[in-house]
C-alpha cells in the first residue's frame, strides 16, 4: 500500500480502548504526532514544535492486536515549518491485507533551544 518503510511500527495495548473495545482517536493522534516530529527533526535538523493538525480523518478503527505503521512525506517546506503527511495502516491480528485507518496533514516549526521559530535547515529543502 506504501512505498517508503514506515516512520514508526507498533501495537495498541487494552489500556488504549475506549469504552466499545476500539483503540482511543487520542492514542492514533499521538503516535502520528510522534512519527511526525521525527521526520521533521530529520529534515530541519534539530527540535521542532507541532503547530496545527489539518483534516485528520477516521476510516476504519484500530483494535487490539493490530500491528500499526506510520508513513510519512514532507509535502511542503516553508522558512520556519513543514508540513508531513502521515498515514495510518493497520494489519489486523492475524491477518496480511494493509488497511488504511487514518491521515492527516501535520504542521511543524522547527524551533532554537529557547523555542523560538528558526529557519529550517538548508539543506533539508532537498527533499
Amino acid at each position: 500500500m506504501h512505498d517508503s518503510e514506515p516512520v514508526i511500527v507498533t501495537a495498541p495495548m487494552p489500556s488504549d480502548c475506549n469504552f466499545n473495545g476500539d483503540i482511543f482517536g487520542g492514542w492514533v493522534l499521538s503516535q502520528m504526532d510522534i512519527a511526525g516530529g521525527i521526520l521533521a527533526s530529520r529534515h530541519t535538523r534539530g527540535r521542532v514544535a507541532t503547530r496545527a493538525i489539518h483534516a485528520m480523518t477516521f476510516d476504519q478503527p484500530i483494535r487490539v492486536g493490530d500491528v500499526v505503521s506510520i508513513y510519512g512525506d514532507v509535502t511542503r517546506i516553508g522558512r520556519t515549518s513543514l508540513t508531513i503527511h502521515l498515514t495510518t495502516i493497520v494489519r489486523r491480528r492475524y491477518g496480511e491485507e494493509e488497511i488504511k485507518v487514518t491521515e492527516a496533514d501535520f504542521i511543524f516549526v522547527a524551533i532554537d533551544e529557547n523555542g523560538k521559530p528558526r529557519p529550517v535547515a538548508e539543506g533539508s529543502r532537498e527533499t
